[in-house]
């Protein structure tokens, strides 16, 4: 899903110019996931209005890993709202259609035109040592399902050949094993979207594809070059077992269930983010790192956070009778 993948970029560019080691971590093993379900904190905040209304932080893992630890308050609140909205609406074939097609290149160009000869060899490569790995990487539950490596593969990356740049790159770091072993199950946002519908909710987006989209592909060349060199640098050397990730999915959801706002905020969205531990690099790419990731703070967080606000308060003043739950991303705000 596209806000995981803004929260990707952003801690992606953070981790270039910051050591691992000066990220202050909770360690999660601290937090007691078997206390009482009603003890433990919540994403949620309400807007005290009459009738209430809510906003509550999502995240992009499986539902099934975060349902049973989301507070009774959380679930009450959403069955009791009117009206439900979210960043996209994940339900609406438009918008599915809208993300493909923002993806590609022009018409008549392909990667392999647009990429450095090396660049283009490893990924390549890369792509060819993920389809081999991919069936050892499906869980037994996964197969019960009937989804197979082969589709699941072509499903993530078919076409990827004609995609602009900055998706591959993004899409090389949602091909891990981590990643493949949750396929298969709604994460919680599309879950919720789901059960709003099921529960003949009223829903909508307060979002619009071309906005979460343009500002991905307003990167110059330069700049999505040196980041997917980086992406693949990375994938290279964890193959290689000279890297270790050091944040993963399963750091992600203890967080999560913990209530640990100051991590989810503060560190990583997803096992997407890719994680250099005490990167050094020349002053020239520090640079392109840091452009970079003050574009993506203008653009996808003052920007966005702005419009979206604006919009939250027309919908709650234009029907001041109705209950709202804005169901947005925990770790991309």
């Amino acid at each position: 899903m596209l806000v995981s993948w803004f929260a990707f970029i952003h801690a992606f560019l953070t981790l270039l110019v910051k050591g691992a080691d000066q990220w202050n971590l909770r360690d999660s093993s601290n937090c007691e996931l078997n206390r009482k379900q009603s003890d433990l904190n919540s994403f949620l905040w309400t807007i005290k209005r009459v009738p209430p209304s809510y906003f509550y932080g999502t995240i992009h893992v499986p539902y099934t890993r975060v349902w049973d630890f989301i507070p009774e308050n959380s679930k009450k609140a959403f069955q009791e709202s009117n009206i439900v909205y979210f960043e996209l609406d994940l339900t609406d074939p438009y918008t599915i259609s809208a993300l493909t097609s923002c993806q590609l290149l022009p018409q008549g160009e392909n990667l392999q035109d647009v990429l450095p000869r090396d660049i283009y060899r490893r990924l390549k490569r890369h792509l060819e040592y993920v389809k081999l790995m991919m069936p050892s990487w499906m869980t037994p539950d996964q197969r019960g399902k009937g989804l197979y490596a082969d589709y699941l593969f072509n499903a993530i990356a078919g076409n990827w050949e004609r995609k602009r740049p900055v998706w591959v790159m993004l899409m090389v770091n949602s091909l891990t094993e981590a990643d493949i072993k949750t396929r298969g199950v709604p994460v919680l946002d599309l879950y919720l979207a789901q059960e709003a519908e099921r529960m003949r909710k009223r829903t909508g987006a307060v979002e619009k594809v071309e906005e979460q989209c343009h500002p991905l592909n307003g990167l110059n060349f330069s700049q999505v070059v040196f980041a997917l060199n980086q992406t693949l640098l990375q994938q290279e050397s964890l193959r290689a077992g000279s890297l270790q990730v050091p944040y993963t999915t399963e750091d992600l959801i203890k967080h999560y269930n913990c209530g640990d706002l100051n991590s989810i905020i503060f560190n990583h969205d997803t096992s997407q983010v890719p994680n250099f531990n005490n990167v050094t690099l020349p002053p020239s790419e520090q640079v392109t790192a840091q452009e970079i990731d003050s574009y993506f703070r203008q653009e996808l967080i003052y920007k966005r956070n702005e419009r979206m606000g604006k919009r939250v308060k027309a919908l709650m003043e234009e029907h001041p009778d109705k209950s709202f739950f804005f169901a947005f991303g925990a770790g991309s705000q």
